[in-house]
Protein backbone atom coordinates (compact mmCIF):
# COMPACT_ATOMS: atom_id res chain seq x y z
CA UNK A 1 0.00 0.00 0.00
CA UNK A 2 1.34 3.56 -1.11
CA UNK A 3 1.65 6.24 1.26
CA UNK A 4 -0.93 7.95 -0.64
CA UNK A 5 -3.76 4.76 -0.32
CA UNK A 6 -2.85 4.50 3.34
CA UNK A 7 -3.38 7.93 3.81
CA UNK A 8 -6.89 8.01 2.51
CA UNK A 9 -7.90 4.79 4.00
CA UNK A 10 -6.78 6.49 7.47
CA UNK A 11 -8.93 9.39 6.63
CA UNK A 12 -11.45 7.49 5.24
CA UNK A 13 -11.41 5.13 8.41
CA UNK A 14 -11.42 8.34 10.95
CA UNK A 15 -14.86 9.61 9.26
CA UNK A 16 -16.92 6.49 9.05
CA UNK A 17 -15.91 5.84 12.87
CA UNK A 18 -17.53 9.39 13.53
CA UNK A 19 -20.37 8.52 11.76
CA UNK A 20 -20.88 5.29 13.50
CA UNK A 21 -20.12 7.19 16.73
CA UNK A 22 -17.27 5.08 17.69
CA UNK A 23 -15.13 7.56 19.61
CA UNK A 24 -13.05 5.53 21.62
CA UNK A 25 -11.95 2.87 18.65
CA UNK A 26 -11.24 6.39 16.92
CA UNK A 27 -8.84 7.39 19.77
CA UNK A 28 -7.43 3.62 20.23
CA UNK A 29 -7.38 1.98 16.92
CA UNK A 30 -3.48 3.02 16.20
CA UNK A 31 -2.22 2.36 19.60
CA UNK A 32 -3.82 -0.88 19.41
CA UNK A 33 -3.46 -1.68 15.95
CA UNK A 34 0.48 -1.15 17.25
CA UNK A 35 0.75 -3.44 19.92
CA UNK A 36 -1.10 -6.22 18.41
CA UNK A 37 1.66 -6.06 15.68
CA UNK A 38 4.46 -6.29 18.27
CA UNK A 39 2.17 -9.19 20.37
CA UNK A 40 1.17 -10.97 16.34
CA UNK A 41 -1.62 -10.85 17.32
CA UNK A 42 -4.20 -12.25 13.92
CA UNK A 43 -6.92 -9.13 13.16
CA UNK A 44 -9.80 -11.16 14.72
CA UNK A 45 -8.37 -10.30 18.12
CA UNK A 46 -7.46 -7.17 17.40
CA UNK A 47 -11.08 -6.62 16.18
CA UNK A 48 -12.32 -8.04 19.35
CA UNK A 49 -9.90 -5.61 21.59
CA UNK A 50 -10.80 -2.78 19.90
CA UNK A 51 -15.09 -3.49 20.36
CA UNK A 52 -14.27 -4.43 23.90
CA UNK A 53 -13.19 -1.22 24.66
CA UNK A 54 -15.67 0.67 23.22
CA UNK A 55 -18.10 -1.31 24.88
CA UNK A 56 -16.78 -0.77 28.20
CA UNK A 57 -16.31 3.15 27.76
CA UNK A 58 -19.93 3.05 26.46
CA UNK A 59 -20.96 1.37 29.60
CA UNK A 60 -19.12 3.77 31.52
CA UNK A 61 -20.28 7.28 29.75
CA UNK A 62 -24.06 5.28 29.90
CA UNK A 63 -23.63 4.94 33.84
CA UNK A 64 -21.89 8.50 34.12
CA UNK A 65 -25.41 9.74 32.49
CA UNK A 66 -27.50 7.74 34.92
CA UNK A 67 -25.73 8.93 37.78
CA UNK A 68 -26.04 12.58 36.36
CA UNK A 69 -29.66 12.24 36.00
CA UNK A 70 -30.55 10.51 39.31
CA UNK A 71 -29.47 14.32 41.00
CA UNK A 72 -28.37 12.91 44.11
CA UNK A 73 -27.50 16.27 46.57
CA UNK A 74 -24.04 14.58 47.31
CA UNK A 75 -22.98 10.91 46.23
CA UNK A 76 -22.60 8.37 48.54
CA UNK A 77 -21.46 4.93 48.49
CA UNK A 78 -21.59 2.21 51.14
CA UNK A 79 -18.05 2.19 51.73
CA UNK A 80 -18.27 4.93 53.70
CA UNK A 81 -21.29 4.25 56.08
CA UNK A 82 -20.07 3.52 59.09
CA UNK A 83 -22.01 0.71 60.09
CA UNK A 84 -20.61 0.18 63.57
CA UNK A 85 -21.82 3.65 64.77
CA UNK A 86 -24.98 2.83 63.56
CA UNK A 87 -25.51 -0.93 64.89
CA UNK A 88 -29.54 -0.79 64.46
CA UNK A 89 -28.82 -0.46 61.22
CA UNK A 90 -29.07 -4.60 59.47
CA UNK A 91 -26.12 -4.57 57.60
CA UNK A 92 -27.28 -8.17 55.90
CA UNK A 93 -30.06 -6.56 54.74
CA UNK A 94 -28.42 -3.34 53.40
CA UNK A 95 -25.69 -5.68 51.74
CA UNK A 96 -28.82 -7.74 49.94
CA UNK A 97 -30.59 -4.80 48.27
CA UNK A 98 -27.12 -3.09 46.83
CA UNK A 99 -28.11 -6.28 44.30
CA UNK A 100 -31.14 -4.15 43.51
CA UNK A 101 -33.05 -7.19 42.63
CA UNK A 102 -35.80 -5.16 44.71
CA UNK A 103 -36.01 -3.16 41.70
CA UNK A 104 -36.88 -6.08 39.48
CA UNK A 105 -39.43 -7.06 41.78
CA UNK A 106 -41.06 -3.81 42.61
CA UNK A 107 -40.17 -3.44 46.12
CA UNK A 108 -40.16 -0.96 48.23
CA UNK A 109 -37.62 -0.08 51.36
CA UNK A 110 -38.74 2.55 54.09
CA UNK A 111 -35.53 3.54 55.78
CA UNK A 112 -37.35 4.82 59.34
CA UNK A 113 -35.01 6.65 62.52
CA UNK A 114 -34.21 9.51 64.13
CA UNK A 115 -32.39 12.70 62.22
CA UNK A 116 -28.56 11.94 61.96
CA UNK A 117 -28.35 8.54 61.69
CA UNK A 118 -27.22 7.94 58.02
CA UNK A 119 -30.91 7.68 56.36
CA UNK A 120 -30.15 9.46 53.02
CA UNK A 121 -26.45 8.31 52.77
CA UNK A 122 -27.96 4.62 52.50
CA UNK A 123 -30.66 5.49 50.14
CA UNK A 124 -28.52 7.66 47.85
CA UNK A 125 -25.75 4.55 48.12
CA UNK A 126 -28.46 1.88 47.19
CA UNK A 127 -29.36 4.56 44.61
CA UNK A 128 -25.97 4.84 43.39
CA UNK A 129 -25.54 1.00 42.85
CA UNK A 130 -28.80 1.23 40.70
CA UNK A 131 -27.40 3.36 38.63
CA UNK A 132 -24.24 0.97 38.32
CA UNK A 133 -26.18 -2.10 37.19
CA UNK A 134 -27.99 -0.05 34.71
CA UNK A 135 -31.59 1.16 35.99
CA UNK A 136 -32.18 4.93 35.99
CA UNK A 137 -33.26 6.30 39.61
CA UNK A 138 -34.56 9.86 40.41
CA UNK A 139 -33.55 11.90 43.80
CA UNK A 140 -36.08 13.35 45.57
CA UNK A 141 -36.63 15.43 48.48
CA UNK A 142 -40.14 15.06 50.22
CA UNK A 143 -40.77 19.18 50.45
CA UNK A 144 -38.84 19.80 46.94
CA UNK A 145 -41.08 17.17 44.99
CA UNK A 146 -44.23 18.29 46.60
CA UNK A 147 -43.50 21.49 45.62
CA UNK A 148 -42.57 20.84 42.26
CA UNK A 149 -45.59 18.88 41.78
CA UNK A 150 -47.91 21.36 42.80
CA UNK A 151 -45.86 24.09 40.56
CA UNK A 152 -46.19 21.43 37.36
CA UNK A 153 -50.13 21.20 38.22
CA UNK A 154 -50.48 25.49 38.52
CA UNK A 155 -49.10 25.34 34.72
CA UNK A 156 -50.80 22.46 33.55
CA UNK A 157 -47.79 19.98 33.09
CA UNK A 158 -48.39 17.92 36.06
CA UNK A 159 -49.42 15.00 33.47
CA UNK A 160 -45.98 15.41 31.45
CA UNK A 161 -44.11 15.71 34.94
CA UNK A 162 -46.30 12.09 35.80
CA UNK A 163 -45.07 10.53 32.40
CA UNK A 164 -41.35 11.42 33.47
CA UNK A 165 -41.33 9.53 36.77
CA UNK A 166 -42.43 6.68 35.53
CA UNK A 167 -39.76 6.33 33.17
CA UNK A 168 -38.08 5.76 36.26
CA UNK A 169 -37.36 2.32 37.88
CA UNK A 170 -36.65 3.61 40.86
CA UNK A 171 -37.51 6.87 42.70
CA UNK A 172 -35.89 8.31 46.27
CA UNK A 173 -38.12 10.20 48.64
CA UNK A 174 -36.07 11.57 51.11
CA UNK A 175 -36.90 13.34 54.24
CA UNK A 176 -40.57 12.75 55.18
CA UNK A 177 -41.93 13.77 58.22
CA UNK A 178 -40.08 17.29 58.97
CA UNK A 179 -42.59 19.56 56.97
CA UNK A 180 -46.35 18.95 56.56
CA UNK A 181 -48.09 19.18 53.20
CA UNK A 182 -51.31 20.74 52.51
CA UNK A 183 -54.23 18.66 51.33
CA UNK A 184 -52.90 19.54 47.60
CA UNK A 185 -49.57 18.57 48.24
CA UNK A 186 -50.68 15.19 50.33
CA UNK A 187 -53.05 14.53 47.31
CA UNK A 188 -50.39 14.54 44.46
CA UNK A 189 -47.82 12.93 46.65
CA UNK A 190 -50.17 10.13 46.77
CA UNK A 191 -50.00 9.76 43.06
CA UNK A 192 -47.04 9.63 43.15
CA UNK A 193 -46.80 6.69 45.10
CA UNK A 194 -50.25 5.01 43.79
CA UNK A 195 -48.29 5.59 40.07
CA UNK A 196 -45.48 3.52 41.29
CA UNK A 197 -46.95 0.91 42.92
CA UNK A 198 -46.01 -2.28 41.54
CA UNK A 199 -44.56 -1.24 38.18
CA UNK A 200 -41.63 0.77 39.59
CA UNK A 201 -39.75 0.55 43.08
CA UNK A 202 -39.34 3.56 45.65
CA UNK A 203 -36.79 4.20 48.34
CA UNK A 204 -38.61 6.52 51.11
CA UNK A 205 -36.51 7.58 54.28
CA UNK A 206 -38.66 9.16 57.55
CA UNK A 207 -37.80 10.01 60.67
CA UNK A 208 -41.67 9.34 61.85
CA UNK A 209 -43.28 5.89 63.15
CA UNK A 210 -46.03 5.15 60.59
CA UNK A 211 -48.59 6.06 63.22
CA UNK A 212 -47.59 9.79 62.93
CA UNK A 213 -47.33 10.18 59.73
CA UNK A 214 -51.28 11.77 59.53
CA UNK A 215 -48.81 14.98 61.27
CA UNK A 216 -47.42 15.22 57.46
CA UNK A 217 -50.03 14.45 55.62
CA UNK A 218 -53.15 15.36 56.96
CA UNK A 219 -56.33 12.65 56.14
CA UNK A 220 -55.69 9.56 57.94
CA UNK A 221 -57.58 7.40 54.90
CA UNK A 222 -55.05 9.28 52.30
CA UNK A 223 -52.50 8.27 55.03
CA UNK A 224 -53.99 5.00 55.26
CA UNK A 225 -53.93 4.41 51.47
CA UNK A 226 -50.28 5.72 50.98
CA UNK A 227 -49.35 3.49 53.50
CA UNK A 228 -50.97 0.37 51.75
CA UNK A 229 -49.24 1.14 49.14
CA UNK A 230 -45.66 1.16 50.34
CA UNK A 231 -45.32 -1.63 52.82
CA UNK A 232 -47.44 -4.25 50.39
CA UNK A 233 -43.87 -5.69 49.08
CA UNK A 234 -41.46 -3.51 51.45
CA UNK A 235 -38.22 -3.58 53.70
CA UNK A 236 -38.09 -1.25 56.58
CA UNK A 237 -34.77 -0.79 57.80
CA UNK A 238 -34.47 0.78 61.58
CA UNK A 239 -31.50 3.30 62.29
CA UNK A 240 -32.40 4.48 65.67
CA UNK A 241 -28.92 5.07 67.09
CA UNK A 242 -27.35 8.55 67.77
CA UNK A 243 -26.88 11.17 64.96
CA UNK A 244 -23.84 11.00 63.12
CA UNK A 245 -23.57 14.62 63.03
CA UNK A 246 -23.77 15.46 66.51
CA UNK A 247 -21.22 12.67 67.31
CA UNK A 248 -19.00 14.67 64.74
CA UNK A 249 -19.33 17.67 66.32
CA UNK A 250 -18.58 16.28 69.69
CA UNK A 251 -15.19 14.64 68.21
CA UNK A 252 -14.25 17.94 66.59
CA UNK A 253 -14.90 20.23 69.97
CA UNK A 254 -12.87 17.67 71.62
CA UNK A 255 -10.35 18.11 69.18
CA UNK A 256 -10.40 21.60 69.67
CA UNK A 257 -10.41 21.37 73.14
CA UNK A 258 -7.47 19.67 73.11
CA UNK A 259 -5.43 21.76 70.97
CA UNK A 260 -6.47 24.84 73.30
CA UNK A 261 -5.44 22.62 76.31
CA UNK A 262 -1.52 21.88 74.52
CA UNK A 263 -1.56 25.76 73.40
Amino acid sequence: MTRKTEAKSTVLLKHHLKQLKLPTMLKEYPLLAKSCSQEKCDYPTYLLRLCEKECTDRQKRAMDRRIQAARFPMLKTIDSFDFASQKSVNEPLIRELLRCEFIDHHENVLLIGNSGTGKTHLATALGFAACCQGYKVRFFGCTALVTQLLEAREDRQLQRLLTQFEKQHLLILDELGYVPFSKAGSELLFEVVSRAYERQSLILTTNLPFENWTEVCGSERLTGAMLDRLTHKVHIIEANGDSYRLEQSRKRLARQKKRTDQN
